[in-house]
């Protein structure tokens, strides 16, 4: 990519975007609260000090999910990255993902962020794909882990009943439709990386050769070529180097998906912590199918019912508490992506980018 691309393609993350995931999120929630939100069940919520010391360990549970990105992306650069450019990255990743649907994400863009913070195109291109690879992998790895500790019946039979969406009755075929997906991106970029990057590269413009496709060719060709260059600079990493890469992935998903757990600690008794991890695992495998910004809404309604069982009240106010305890979940684990990513977007651009870059993009006009 040129300099001029790199802009053309930072300068569409305006912050005035978090409006839409912020409105999509605010009218599912809405939906919801109209069709089956009991307002004295709330009231089951008590505010106590132990439910603030729960809720301030979910928001670290999501401030280690981080700092094991950090890591991650330090290790894969090689240290060539400090702590504070390894976080303005992820920040401005993260911010990236929330605004773009779940099935884009923030990739494209993240290859610039790296390159920006000092690294050449080809190793940032190499981080973001190894980084998507791990990422991947993870769940690969742990769904049939917790499918057969958890057993397929605890994990997919709920009290899910009556979204109005029929897809999302069926939970095993959406997780297996996501999964299947994940499988698949794994194996591509595994075998372009490690075994035969010219193979894949063939095969991608074989495919973006198609009439319908052809639109998109030299982006695949692009794309080809930055896998050859990736597989390059990675596939002669030695065990230790990915042995710390996965650890890190490991531990900040794993960091992650204990979100829901304090939370729910925060207000009641749980019994079965490890089934609660698990469908909050199987929760983002699905969310890859959403095609809203960051899965919102989506991501409410499904966990939101997804965990309506683990909840130990009345089964007439379980429907209201699991929806508060979704809502505040996406506050603790979405939101604040959306406030830093904007706060620190424009400042980026403005110091790494040239006054000519930004002045040709948007040219002054004589009174």
């Amino acid at each position: 990519m040129t300099r001029d691309s790199h802009y053309e393609l930072v300068s569409r993350l305006k912050p005035a975007r978090i409006i839409i995931p912020i409105l999509l999120g605010l009218a599912v929630v809405g939906w919801l609260i109209v069709k089956e939100v009991d307002v004295e069940a709330l009231g089951l919520l008590d505010i106590t000090w132990k439910a603030v010391f729960w809720l301030f360990v979910a928001w670290l549970c999501m401030i280690g999910r981080d700092v094991g990105y950090m890591i991650r992306i330090r290790v894969l650069s090689d240290n060539d990255l400090n702590w504070r450019q390894a976080f303005r990255i992820i920040m401005l990743w993260e911010f990236t993902s929330a605004i773009s649907p779940s099935t884009v994400g923030g990739t494209a863009v993240a290859i610039v962020f790296i390159h920006k913070e000092g690294l050449s195109v080809g190793r940032s291109t190499s981080i973001v794909l190894a980084t998507s690879f791990l990422d991947e992998l993870y769940f690969v790895i742990m769904l049939p882990v917790i499918l057969f500790i958890a057993g397929g019946e605890a994990l997919f039979t709920t009290s899910l009943q009556g979204t109005g969406i029929a897809l999302l009755d069926n939970l095993v075929y959406v997780t297996a439709i996501g999964y299947t997906i994940i499988l698949l991106w794994v194996l591509f970029v595994g075998y372009g990386l490690f075994i035969d990057p010219v193979k894949i590269k063939k095969t991608i413009i074989w495919v973006f050769g198609l009439s319908l496709l052809k639109r998109w060719k030299e982006a695949a060709v692009r794309a080809g070529d930055d896998i050859v260059s990736s597989s390059h600079e990675l596939k002669n990493k030695g065990i230790s180097f990915w042995v710390k890469a996965f650890t890190a992935t490991f531990l900040s998903w794993t960091s992650r998906y204990w979100v829901v757990n304090a939370i729910l600690v925060a207000f009641f008794f749980v019994n079965d912590h490890f089934l609660i991890f698990a469908r909050q695992l199987v929760t983002w495998i699905m969310m890859i199918i959403s095609p809203t910004p960051g899965g919102s809404g989506f991501a409410e309604l499904i966990l939101g019912r997804y965990i309506s069982d683990t909840i130990p009240a009345d089964p007439s106010d379980i429907g209201s508490l699991a929806l508060a305890i979704a809502i505040i979940w996406r506050i603790i684990s979405y939101y604040p992506y959306l406030i830093i990513g904007a706060s620190l977007i424009p400042g980026w651009i403005q110091k790494k980018f040239s006054k000519s870059d930004i002045t040709k993009k948007n040219p002054v006009r004589p009174a």
